[in-house]
């Protein structure tokens, strides 16, 4: 692998990722806030179910198609240009609506385009992101700078409801793009400060220099690395089994605890704070596992059992620590994952890995949705959950008696002791 990791002698890398955390800490609230204010404003002025479920399309399914495409981008171009193009790409296209809005014209298709755009160059972005982050970070401080990361994030997921909350009920959804525009431009200036060298193609590589030739090597890469090949599976089937379970909370409250508003907020708060503190642990003690895969099945099985626990739950505050828990073991299994991802993938090929992992992470809660909530129309949602929970555990025991994903798994921790 050629990484491009600043001077690990010195302080200069810890410069390097305090300003680019900071920039896309402040991109990505901004993005937030827009995100709550725009459900918020469609929701008020429409009233509409279907209005909200093209919201949601518009919002998650244009990152899924374009995070692959961004991968192979992000493999081929500078990737600290890729992520300054697509977050000025986003602040032009906000600019743009505000100002059409500003004129009068605020008819929905326009908004749904503008998020549609702003999805699709978060498929560029992400991908770079991931890429970028082990060539500034010296590789033993890559679960920790991850951990900090996943804990800013869930931070802002506490922080950016309650600000969009406050702009748009005191203004209106107007000043909510504009202070998205001031963001994203002050991600671009920091990270302009960042010193990132251009991935360079492994001198004397035979793989194709076609866009599409880049992409299928890049699935060659992923389905012949058996270590990548079942973390991102593992990855995969939590996400898809624990996203309904995830969603359908709300109802289960509802249905079983009270129609209080208090419990529905209480259930929020416990589990934003669940992948608060799990970020923040990782971040602490991450870095002192070896054991990573380990770490991660412990977590992925613990998670399958809590889930279960959500659907046999007859007290509000058990099933709401339950939640807690949960979160924290996402963040105990997606932190590692992450960092063995990054560690292990060449760094020619980082961006189309994390490509493909964007897909998983963007589409395994909404499928899970698709396929899960509907039978929680037809039967209990306590049924519903317990069958997740089971099926969960289910497939994560079922992979590792297959003696190719066992070895595999073992090869990670190996290369990490």
């Amino acid at each position: 692998m050629s990484d491009q990791r600043s001077d690990q002698g010195s302080d200069r890398w810890k410069r390097d990722v305090l300003v680019f955390l900071g920039g896309q800490t402040v991109s990505s609230l901004g993005s937030m806030i827009v995100a709550y204010a725009v459900m918020w404003h469609l929701t008020v002025e429409t009233g509409s179910a279907a209005v909200l479920t093209l919201s949601v399309a518009a919002g998650m399914l244009p990152q899924a198609v374009v995070s692959v495409f961004g991968g192979v981008w992000a493999d081929r171009h500078s990737r600290k240009l890729l992520i300054i193009g697509a977050d000025s790409t986003i602040a032009a296209a906000t600019l743009v609506l505000a100002l059409l809005m500003l004129t009068g014209a605020g008819d929905l298709w326009m908004i749904f385009v503008a998020m549609a755009v702003r999805s699709a160059l978060a498929g560029i972005q992400g991908p770079a992101v991931n890429a970028m982050l082990p060539q500034i970070v010296p590789a033993e401080h890559l679960m920790r700078v991850n951990g900090v990361q996943q804990t800013i994030q869930s931070g802002m997921m506490l922080f950016a409801p309650a600000v969009a909350a406050g702009i748009y009920a005191s203004t209106d959804i107007v000043a909510v793009f504009f202070i998205d525009v001031v963001t994203a431009v002050a991600g671009v200036l920091l990270l302009l400060l960042v010193p990132v060298a251009r991935v360079a193609r492994a001198a004397g590589s035979s793989e194709p220099v076609s866009y599409f030739g880049d992409l299928a090597a890049g699935v060659r890469y992923v389905r012949g690395n058996a270590s990548v090949r079942w973390v991102m599976v593992l990855v995969a089937v939590v996400m898809f089994m624990a996203g309904a379970p995830a969603h359908l909370t709300p109802l289960m409250i509802t249905r079983s605890f009270g129609e209080e508003v208090w419990m529905l907020g209480v259930n929020e708060l416990f589990w934003s704070v669940g992948m608060l503190v799990g970020g923040a642990m990782m971040a602490a003690f991450g870095p002192k596992v070896k054991r990573r895969m380990r770490l991660m099945v412990a977590a992925s099985i613990g998670v399958g059992v809590l889930v279960v626990g959500l659907g046999v739950s007859t007290d509000f505050w058990m099933f709401s620590v339950a939640g807690l828990v949960i979160c924290i073991l996402f963040q105990t299994l997606l932190v590692p994952a992450m960092t063995v991802l990054q560690e292990q993938v060449d760094d020619s090929m980082r961006g189309r890995v994390f490509g493909f992992y964007g897909i998983v992470m963007s589409v395994a809660m909404p499928v899970s949705m698709i396929v899960f909530g509907p039978l929680a129309d037809r039967f209990a949602v306590e049924s519903v959950m317990v069958l997740a929970g089971v099926l969960l555990l289910v497939c994560v025991l079922g992979m590792l008696a297959v003696g190719a994903a066992r070895r595999s798994l073992a090869t990670v921790d190996a290369a990490a002791c």
